[in-house]
């Protein structure tokens, strides 16, 4: 038995993964600077950006797992993201721990065909110059051999349990649960990739105990070909009893509305993965671990039956 060790235990990934865990029979302990207790789950507090505590809290683990979110803000990114993952490589090299990095795919940009491990950091964004920056941090330190760790790729997800930072769940299982149409941001008829929150905490684990996946990238599992939106909507609407019509909001909509909303002013950048196809392969984790992505059919039915139970 090892101990797995999650930053950043509040959010999404976070939660798929800690059953995982349990699963597999792993100690666990979760770090965070309002970490909670839970059964079969060592809290400890600590703050990512305080080197010496960040230290003490990972002494001892095997297994190290950087799923930190921090405010969607392209300023905060780019003063704090380089700090978080200096911290902690450092703390990682200290405690002899793997290194297991929850990472997206801004630093990409625009990619015309399928994004794959090999797709050049091209980033068209404030944010994915930030996660370029960050990613290369890491990759200097696997290939010199200072640490051992891995990089793991995803793309926006849906799945049970998944209410935030997700517009599947937000624009199309929510609103169909709250009797309304659903929503699309610009473009409904280009392929859009999404990973299903269950593989991708399963694929995380392969990662972390199978040395094959130490000093490489890795895109999580994703079903090929990806679905258009009104694709999605109508697998959707079928399991949650609802219409399967769809509102396309406009790029000029979503401009009007980062006027008055913070957030949606962020997003703004980021609009060229709703506006063009939005493809990712995953064929190179699938081929070498032998794992077969969750099909649209069963991941969507499961999803909407969380979000019909859910009160």
């Amino acid at each position: 038995m090892k101990l797995h060790t999650i930053l950043g235990a509040n959010g999404t990934i976070a939660t798929e993964l800690i059953p995982v865990l349990k699963a597999h029979n792993e100690s666990i302990r979760v770090i965070s600077r309002s970490a909670k207790a839970q059964e079969g789950v060592e809290a400890v507090q600590a703050d990512v950006f305080n080197y010496d505590q960040l230290e003490k809290a990972v002494a001892g683990s095997s297994v190290v797992y950087l799923l930190i979110g921090i405010t969607y803000n392209a300023a905060l990114w780019k003063k704090d993201w380089p700090v978080i993952m200096d911290h902690t490589i450092r703390a990682c090299k200290k405690a002899g721990a793997k290194l297991v990095f929850f990472d997206g795919v801004y630093m990409y940009g625009r990619v015309k065909g399928e994004m794959t491990e090999a797709t050049p950091y091209q980033p068209s964004s404030k944010k994915g110059m930030v996660r370029a920056e960050v990613a290369r941090m890491l990759e200097r330190e696997m290939a010199n051999g200072s640490i051992k760790a891995t990089i793991a790729r995803a793309v926006d997800f849906y799945g049970p349990g998944v209410t935030e930072k997700s517009a599947a769940a937000i624009l199309v299982f929510e609103n169909m649960k709250k009797g309304k149409r659903a929503q699309w941001f610009i473009n409904a008829d280009v392929p859009r990739s999404y990973n299903y929150t269950p593989d991708a905490a399963q694929a995380l684990y392969i990662l972390a105990t199978d040395d094959k996946a130490l000093g490489e990238i890795w895109h999580l599992p994703s079903v090929r070909p990806a679905l258009t939106g009104r694709e999605f909507v109508r697998l959707a609407a079928k399991y949650m009893h609802a219409s399967d019509k769809v509102t396309v909001l406009p790029k000029w909509m979503l401009k009007m509305i980062g006027w008055f909303n913070p957030f949606m002013k962020e997003v703004y950048e980021m609009n060229y993965q709703d506006e063009f196809a939005f493809r990712f392969n995953s064929s190179k984790f699938e081929d070498t671990f032998g794992f077969t992505p969750t099909p649209y059919e069963e991941a969507v039915k499961k999803t909407a039956e969380w979000f019909l139970k859910k009160t």
